[in-house]
């Protein structure tokens, strides 16, 4: 079951829409107009209601210092997120565990070591046995099976088919490999149409499957099709932990913004990630 719900208000003299993530006991504005300070009151009571001890605000770049002003800490940013204009992350936090990040030096080496890699081969040619397919509805089962077997804990029910097929039925694409008739990667974009930006999103791997690079490849795919769809904000927010996946989004142009304190539970604890954005209109593989 999901137990999040986005809900939307239209005050008097501002407009405010947010997400209410109880899984992970965080209150998200998505999307706001009009006088900030009421739409922050407003936040902050649903906050207290909902007994979350984090606030994420995606803002707007000109409200940066009012936010500060606020008692909000800048957290990430993503270039052209909002038309083309960019999207900075503040947050609050309610509690001081919520706000304390254990693994936050060695998260900073993780970057570090990332920024140390040579740039990869352009074409990965994964072995012949391995198929990649856009994912369809009749799609759902095998990828909720291939979550379940990567994720212990998600942000949201990938376990469960209805839900992947809702999720297309809204817009997100998924591009996977089948290998011997069962799903072994995969990975979304989920679009955001009116603003034009897509996150890639929901990456997952078998673990025996790992060392043919299939998610760089998935994640390309992707990006051709968003090209196609007319939007060139992608962007990524990958387990700051992850040597891995950070790796990945570094070698296929993407940019380090920031990281997200404490901000879901995956695997078996509430982790940081880290926020990568690539604008697919510059790139050289831009018409390709």
């Amino acid at each position: 079951m999901h137990l999040g719900k986005t809900l939307s208000f239209s005050e008097k003299n501002y407009n405010l829409t947010v997400y209410l993530d109880q899984q992970n006991k965080r209150v998200r504005v998505e999307d706001y107009l009009g006088c900030l300070p009421h739409v922050l009151d407003h936040a902050e009571k649903l906050v207290e209601s909902e007994n979350a001890d984090k606030l994420i605000i995606k803002g707007r770049k000109e409200n940066f210092t009012e936010l500060l002003e606020r008692g909000f800490s800048f957290e990430a940013s993503i270039d052209g997120f909002f038309l083309g204009n960019e999207c900075v992350f503040f947050s609050k936090f309610y509690s001081d565990e919520r706000r304390t990040s254990p693994h936050w030096v060695q998260e900073d080496g993780i970057i570090k070591s990332v920024y140390h890699l040579a740039e990869p081969a352009q074409n990965i040619t994964p072995p012949k046995d391995y198929i990649l397919k856009k994912m369809v509805e009749t799609d759902a089962l095998g990828l909720s099976v291939l979550y379940s077997k990567v994720f212990q804990i998600y942000p949201t029910p990938l376990n469960d088919p209805e839900y992947i097929i809702k999720t297309m039925k809204e817009g997100s694409i998924y591009f996977g490999f089948v290998h011997d008739g069962e799903i072994v990667s995969a990975a979304s974009a989920e679009v955001n149409s009116f603003y034009k930006n897509a996150e890639m999103t929901d990456c997952a791997t078998l673990k025996e499957h790992r060392k043919h690079g299939l998610m760089k490849v998935l994640i390309a795919r992707l990006e051709d099709e968003l090209i196609e769809n007319g939007i060139y904000c992608s962007y990524s927010i990958a387990r700051a932990l992850s040597f891995g996946m950070n790796a990945a989004l570094y070698q296929l142009g993407y940019a380090y913004r920031g990281r997200l304190v404490n901000n879901v539970y995956i695997y078996d604890k509430i982790e940081n990630m880290n926020v990568w954005v690539k604008d697919l209109a510059k790139t050289p593989n831009f018409g390709r």
